[in-house]
């Protein structure tokens, strides 16, 4: 016979049934996974053939003292994140005012589609190494090199979006504006532009993703700084805790990032449709 928890009898939900709701939900199954996680880890490293490889208790030591600013690098993980974020918010402010120009020319003529597509198909199968190595020997070991290499690697994502956010379009309306005699700006502005906006967010969230990975390998063989840079630190100083550490600040960057701000502005832009209301109302 199977249990089903209940209420309890005094009209309010007992324990059991509280937390047996908080497991099943959103913020449970991934509290369940990350547990999971980090007890795998725990007992998988005294498996492994090497002692390099820290217990999550190390790594998290390491991290809280970077947090506390205690530590060993030229830099904290304060001074260190900031240095990136600098160059990866000018590289993508970069790609995005290339990318969503050039994307929406591509998606209304033909002819810079021809001309510009297998180009853009190039850029996307270049690996981030290679931009970073070109661009640190040419441009040293500064900002310059880590800067375009995120404007390389996020304008294919954002310009194949857009281009093609604007052949989804409905050709009527479009159809309808040209019987109307609507100016071009107009048309993009008012029917084109609104219309893709799904589109456009895909391609942000797209491009910001690949420039933060962008951004890390250039730091990593193309800087002096940086918290890519603060990595191949410890991987030198031989400090594998220093390693994962950083990469799950990382992380933990990214997901602030990703819910903060892409998350928070999605639900701006688009709380007129009913299944991000949905959503919304559910978190």
């Amino acid at each position: 016979m199977t249990s089903v928890s209940t209420p309890a009898a005094n009209g309010r939900p007992s324990v059991a049934h509280v937390l047996g709701g908080w497991i099943r939900g959103r913020r449970g199954a991934l509290t369940t996974f990350v547990v999971a996680l980090f007890v795998f880890w725990q007992v998988s490293v005294p498996l492994l053939p090497t002692e390099l490889i820290p217990y999550p208790y190390e790594v998290a030591g390491f991290m809280w003292d970077e947090i506390r600013g205690d530590t060993l690098a030229p830099h904290t993980v304060y001074q260190a994140f900031g240095i990136t974020f600098g160059r990866l918010g000018i590289g993508f402010v970069l790609a995005v005012a290339i990318g969503v120009p050039v994307g929406l020319v591509m998606g209304m003529s033909l002819r810079f589609e021809a001309m510009f597509r297998d180009f853009l198909v190039v850029l996307l199968t270049i690996p981030y190494l290679v931009w970073a190595l070109v661009f640190s020997m040419w441009l040293g070991f500064g900002s310059g090199a880590p800067v375009l290499t995120v404007t390389l690697t996020a304008l294919p994502f954002i310009i194949l979006n857009v281009m093609e956010g604007v052949r989804d379009v409905p050709r009527d309306l479009v159809d309808m504006a040209n019987a109307f005699e609507m100016p071009r700006p107009t048309l993009i502005r008012h029917v084109i532009f609104p219309s893709q906006m799904p589109f456009v967010f895909a391609a942000l969230r797209y491009g910001f993703a690949n420039g933060w990975k962008g951004v890390v390998v250039a730091e990593v063989f193309g800087a002096a700084d940086g918290a890519g840079w603060t990595i191949r630190y410890w991987y030198d100083a031989h400090r594998a805790q220093g390693v994962i550490g950083y990469a799950l600040f990382f992380v933990l960057f990214s997901l602030v990032l990703e819910r903060v701000v892409f998350g928070r502005l999605s639900k701006t832009v688009f709380r007129w449709r009913p299944a991000v209301a949905d959503r919304a109302s559910e978190n």
